[in-house]
């Protein structure tokens, strides 16, 4: 039985992974904010004949302290950890500031995927099998945005929550390069995957008419989440060979391009290092 840890495990494609993997037989760790769907989840799984392998954490990612601390929680119930998706998002139309002094959007979507994959890197190495973390990602196609080195919590310019967004993807695909450089040598392989136009629950989150607009959008043009699944569950149950990889919509992405440059992917790392050392003395 494996063991699959799943950040934004209630909603969409990550909520789909964790009932394929019940169905399936695994063991699921669902982390998610919402203490009501995290409930929902765990009562079909109950109905699948699956509640003792599934497992709901509440958590903010949003919050650096409390990354690590569910890193370490999830890390010392689960020596063993076979695969991390790493999805939690949310879409935020106006700039929130964490107690913590970050920018919401960067803590959860950059951030938290940076300490989930370093605070749970010694279970996935124990895995049987080829451990794989697969972070939902830009996977280099982002055209829009960009990385604000001097400002990356966009703290000095007005606030758009797109260009917020678009960077945090770039971001994210930069993590995957600096995690397979920094751990070459380990066991783990890092899949950034895109996959497209997928009708969730994102618009909840957006103002009007923006909400009505992007439902409307999705009604007919974005793939459904049953659609979606198939392919990311291929890459987690048999992880390319290779320490990183790239995929948009289940086709291979090309990483010797300028978004996948491991100069900038280890100045990202640095400066994350940076921010989160400070918070911690802080």
């Amino acid at each position: 039985m494996r063991t699959i840890v799943i950040t934004g495990g209630t909603d969409g494609i990550g909520r789909g992974l964790a009932l394929r993997y019940l169905r399936g037989g695994e063991r699921v760790v669902a982390l998610g904010s919402d203490p009501a769907k995290g409930a929902r989840l765990l009562q079909e799984a109950g109905r699948l004949g699956a509640g003792e392998r599934a497992e709901f954490v509440r958590a903010d990612l949003g919050s650096v302290a409390r990354s690590r601390a569910v890193a370490a929680e999830i890390a010392g119930r689960h020596p063993a950890v076979d695969a991390l998706v790493l999805g939690a998002y949310r879409y935020n139309p106006v700039r929130i500031r964490t107690g913590e002094g970050f920018e919401q959007t960067f803590a959860l979507y950059v951030l938290s995927r940076h300490l989930l994959a370093e605070g749970l890197l010694g279970s996935l190495e124990r895995a049987a099998g080829t451990p794989v973390i697969l972070s939902l990602c830009g996977v280099g196609g982002i055209r829009a945005g960009a990385m604000r080195w001097d400002d990356l919590q966009h703290e000095r310019v007005p606030y758009r929550a797109t260009r917020v967004t678009m960077q945090g993807a770039r971001a994210n695909d930069l993590l995957g390069v600096s995690f397979a450089e920094r751990h070459a040598e380990g066991r783990t392989r890092y899949v950034l995957y895109n996959p497209g136009f997928v009708a969730t629950g994102m618009t909840q989150s957006l103002r009007q008419p923006m909400r009505a607009l992007t439902r409307a959008a999705a009604a007919v043009f974005a793939r459904s989440v049953d659609r979606a699944v198939p392919p990311v569950a291929a890459l987690l149950d048999a992880p390319p060979a290779a320490p990183l990889s790239g995929f948009f919509q289940g086709r291979p992405v090309d990483l010797d391009r300028p978004g996948f440059d491991p100069g900038s992917a280890a100045r990202l790392h640095a400066a994350l290092s940076s921010m989160l050392g400070e918070s911690g003395r802080g």
